[in-house]
């Protein structure tokens, strides 16, 4: 009996065991959710949203550094936005990481 505990167990652990781990977490990531168009929708707004605000600050940096000389702006003292994103490339790289998965 001692000699099925210290062989069997670990036998089929490892070829029992191991791969229902390895399947049950590879059925949950598939049946995971995904980013639906509504979701998409949302994140374009919310993405317009961000850009008209970073224009209001950028104006109000303005403004304030027109009237006072001594103050150092943040976002205008660079050429161009840090935040805008190529829509066309981020695009591209999600559907080839989706083919690839797929």
């Amino acid at each position: 009996m001692e000699d099925f505990m210290s062989v069997g167990v670990p036998v089929v652990s490892i070829f029992i065991g191991l791969p229902w781990v390895i399947l049950h977490y590879i059925t949950k990531w598939k049946q995971a959710p995904r980013i639906t168009e509504e979701d998409e929708r949302l994140l374009d707004e919310l993405q317009m949203l961000a850009r008209r605000l970073e224009d209001r600050v950028m104006t109000v940096e303005r403004i304030i550094a027109a009237d006072n000389p001594d103050w150092k702006p943040g976002i205008t003292s660079q050429t161009h936005s840090p935040y805008q994103i190529d829509r066309d490339e981020m695009k591209r790289d999600l559907n080839q990481s989706f083919n690839r998965r797929n």
